[in-house]
């Protein structure tokens, strides 16, 4: 009786596993780097869709990105209410990545999906091959990884205002980095043609997200 329960037991964990493997999402890609990247961004269906624009530490879209709609900002004093390492800027509570409450990518998708960080950025940046490119009609860049498999990233511009700014040109990509040394601006991937850099920005500016998938 206790080796047939034994037999039940494991025949389910294995069921459990490849359940779980039969549910990683479609638009995962493995470009051999430390975490897993999306083929398309928050919000689009193709990977040449811009998809939402999001400012730093909101989980909905903006359509008018400015310092007196951000959410983590005190309009009466002009300070930041959240994510703050200097006094001068607002309430200190040294958090310099976003919970998961305030990542646009996972509460949107859930499971392990988030924004990346300012060094996963890095990492795309660093070890893979960018070349300028066109799909169906949107530039933009294709990112190969160390292994040849590739994402496309559409130069979607970034929002200030209820203004979109510089698509089809330029591409700034959230990280959930705060800047540690101005607390009202946060990291972001940002690319115009030919030069990619990591970049820092205000934090009510809109931008748009490719999420990673914790391995």
């Amino acid at each position: 009786m206790k080796k047939l329960l034994y037999l039940i037991s494991s025949l389910v964990a294995l069921t459990l596993v490849s359940c779980e493997k039969e549910t990683l999402p479609e638009n995962v890609v493995d470009l051999g780097l430390s975490v897993k990247w999306s083929t398309i961004n928050v919000g689009a269906i193709n990977p040449e869709d811009y998809g939402y624009y999001f400012a730093w530490g909101e989980i909905h879209q903006n359509e008018n990105c400015n310092w007196e709609t951000y959410k983590w900002f005190n309009k009466d004093d002009k300070s930041l209410t959240k994510y703050c390492v200097s006094s001068e800027s607002g309430t200190v509570d040294n958090k310099t990545v976003l919970d998961m409450e305030d990542d646009a990518a996972h509460m949107h998708w859930g499971s392990a999906w988030r924004t990346p960080t300012k060094e996963e950025l890095e990492d795309l940046r660093n070890q893979c091959s960018w070349a300028w490119e066109t799909k169906n009609g949107v530039a933009g860049f294709r990112v190969i990884g160390p292994n040849g498999n590739s994402i496309f990233l559409p130069a979607a511009g970034y929002r200030d205002n209820t203004n979109t700014i510089a698509s089809e040109t330029i591409g700034r990509y959230m990280s959930s980095s705060l800047d540690t040394v101005f607390s009202s601006n946060m990291y972001f991937l940002s690319f115009v043609f030919g030069d990619v850099q990591i970049s820092s920005d205000y934090r009510s500016f809109g931008l748009v997200i490719r999420p990673v998938f914790d391995n």
